[in-house]
């Protein structure tokens, strides 16, 4: 890949009949906040805040703290705590570049679409209120599934979910973190990687289908026969 990362793919368009987007570091950016919360945490259980954060981001809490603290490690305490982050942090997030308009044009030509993701519910909706962005119909949280990403068990129940389960091949994963990728491509999905959290190589490594900075590159240029296409620009060459 050479010391710089070359974003310089030809533009191509593929088609899906639906979506699976991952939430922090794909749709919004609360990594401030995150850190302050498991900052606050890792004081509280005696636990170095750096070592919580360098295998957190993608992952779920309660399977952070099954390993470090076992004893908080209860949906009730984590529903709670996460519950916290949009109301105290608001401020610190920001959106990913071009995924609201990404997905606002997903709705507007009626693509199914759900959100998949490693927080709780309380923490989904906190922030897509206060980011005034659209709750989706379909939503698989953190407390959605025995196990959390990298295993593909939450994009199945988001293909289930979209009634897509035959047709994995034909739905695209928006992520950012390498057990997101890891976990879409493992439920047989396309994935887009995003190097929002994580750098080009680290990404890359983690084998999705195509790679870029963020959703600037990705706009929907069509809709057609219950598929919708969307045009990937300044892909990294893999």
């Amino acid at each position: 890949m050479g010391s710089q990362p070359d974003y310089s793919q030809p533009p191509l368009q593929v088609s899906f009949a639906g979506f699976l987007w991952d939430m922090d570091g794909t749709i919004i950016d609360s990594t401030p906040g995150i850190e302050k919360h498991w900052h606050t945490i890792g004081n509280e259980i005696g636990v170095d805040p750096v070592t919580i954060l360098k295998t957190s981001h993608g992952r779920r809490s309660i399977d952070v703290l099954q390993i470090l603290a076992p004893e908080r490690a209860n949906w009730e305490y984590v529903a709670k705590v996460e519950g916290q982050i949009p109301v105290l942090y608001a401020h610190l997030a920001t959106e990913i570049p071009g995924a609201r308009q990404l997905l606002d044009s997903m709705i507007e030509v009626a693509a199914p679409w759900a959100i998949v993701t490693s927080g709780t519910k309380p923490l989904v909706h906190g922030w897509l209120s206060r980011m005034n962005l659209t709750i989706p119909e379909h939503l698989v949280t953190a407390e959605s599934v025995p196990q959390g990403k990298p295993d593909p068990t939450c994009y199945r129940m988001g293909l289930d979910k979209l009634h897509l389960s035959d047709a994995a091949g034909d739905v695209l994963v928006l992520e950012d973190s390498p057990a997101g990728i890891k976990a879409g491509k493992a439920a047989g999905c396309k994935v887009i990687g995003l190097v929002t959290s994580h750098t080009a190589e680290q990404v890359a490594a983690a084998q999705p289908d195509w790679v870029v900075k963020d959703l600037t590159s990705v706009r929907v240029v069509g809709s057609e026969g219950g598929k919708v296409t969307v045009e990937i620009r300044d892909g990294l060459k893999l």
